[in-house]
């Protein structure tokens, strides 16, 4: 819960900067609109790391569950093909490759270069089976909800709540990648707004209900696996509602990946498209009308790695780099209030500068819960950037010629190109 009301306090800043910019990239465009192309490059680089390491840890799970039912129907894979190379310690494990979390990571890449609306369209009908199997779950499960489970309610104290919420940060991250494919929307004003804040609404209540029943079901400390639920299910002799249920986490699984492929790829069009990455990731295919080469390449970024890494290892990293963004999104909602009182709003933060600033707080106290290696990674992925920056970047992009500023390049742009 504590993650959702500040996911919704960014949100509003997402809401407010998506109606304004309908332009492809989020928090990459809006950062470069209010706050500067330097910090723009660093979120933009932020970002490919968020939905990237994001989708990596996703689609670990997603071999994982994909395993759990195989198992369940007597059907059993090579441990070598399921498990990644490494732990969570980068310690090798003995497994050769995580074989489906690269395939099914490909599968989803080849859905997304053959379009927006066939990628929409599978989108639909995965969350429909996701949301039938939270409810199966549900009423199942919560018959077996032991009240002692919840006792104490916080084992770890008030701090193990914010690491805890810090963890499990990049789960709500989907109103992001609402705001990349901008462009795309019949009316981006109304549309990604209503999207960003409907689509938070609805995570949090089921998010909140799934938490509670499984902890209920099961003692917390048992929940430390990649295939949580299925365990817990199958722990309590619910055999049926765990084949259903695992179904639908695959679903889910599915789901997360296509929509976090897809922002990942309009991150580095958008980039491209502003010349502080090669014009090769701005190519948009003749046919399908989707930037091929830049999905292509989002693809294979995320499937190797997820073959090679572990769950725990990814999940944290994904985590500070939302954050990150969080903060200067937010930031930009009060930047563009103050230079551009005038400028149109379809929809408008309430209380500015109140909201833009707890969002700001909170985000930096989630980061501040991170631990101290997640913080190291994130600066090493900085500097490569940065070096990528000053050596490529700042030479080539389109926003250093003169044209007016990036708002009024932006609006002559237009929401499509």
């Amino acid at each position: 819960m504590l993650v959702a009301l500040v996911c919704a306090l960014a949100g509003l800043s997402y809401a407010e900067l998506a109606s304004m910019i309908p332009i492809a990239g989020s928090a990459y465009t809006y950062s470069y609109a209010t706050l500067g192309e330097i910090v723009a490059w660093i979120i933009g680089w932020d970002l490919i790391l968020e939905y990237a390491v994001s989708n990596m840890a996703v689609a670990v799970g997603f071999s994982a569950y994909a395993d759990s039912l195989l198992v369940g129907l007597g059907i059993h894979l090579p441990p070598s093909l399921m498990n990644p190379v490494l732990d969570g310690s980068l310690r090798l494990t003995g497994a050769y490759f995580n074989l489906p979390g690269f395939l099914v990571v490909m599968m989803l890449t080849v859905i997304l270069v053959i379009g927006i609306r066939e990628s929409a369209g599978a989108n639909n009908f995965i969350v429909a089976v996701k949301l039938v199997a939270i409810v199966i779950f549900l009423i199942a499960a919560s018959r077996f909800v032991s009240v002692a489970n919840w006792k104490p309610f916080a084992p770890n104290g008030f701090q193990g709540v914010l690491t805890g919420g810090a963890i499990v940060f990049f789960t709500y991250i989907g109103f992001d990648s609402v705001s990349t494919a901008a462009e795309e929307c019949r009316n981006p004003k109304h549309d990604v707004p209503f999207g960003i804040i409907a689509s938070l609404v609805i995570c949090a209540i089921l998010y909140v209900s799934v938490a509670l029943v499984l902890t209920g079901i099961q003692p917390w400390k048992s929940l430390n696996n990649a295939a949580p639920v299925a365990n817990a299910l199958l722990a309590i002799g619910l055999t049926k509602v765990q084949r259903w249920v695992t179904v639908g986490a695959l679903m889910g699984m599915l789901s997360s990946l296509l929509v976090f492929q897809l922002g990942q790829a309009r991150v580095w069009f958008a980039m491209s498209r502003d010349g502080l990455l090669p014009r090769v990731f701005s190519r948009v295919h003749k046919r399908f009308r989707t930037p091929h080469i830049s999905t292509w390449t989002a693809g294979f970024v995320v499937a190797i790695p997820s073959g090679i890494f572990s769950l725990d290892w990814l999940a944290d990293l994904s985590n500070i780099g939302t954050l990150f963004a969080f903060v200067l999104v937010s930031l930009g909602v009060m930047v563009l209030r103050r230079k551009q009182p005038e400028r149109r709003r379809g929809f408008r933060v309430p209380w500015v500068p109140v909201v833009p600033i707890l969002s700001v707080v909170c985000c930096l106290v989630l980061m501040a819960s991170l631990p101290l290696e997640t913080w190291i990674r994130l600066f090493v992925w900085l500097v490569i950037g940065l070096t990528i920056y000053f050596l490529f970047g700042r030479h080539h992009t389109e926003f250093t010629r003169p044209q007016g500023g990036v708002m009024e390049q932006i609006d002559a742009r237009g929401p499509r190109g």
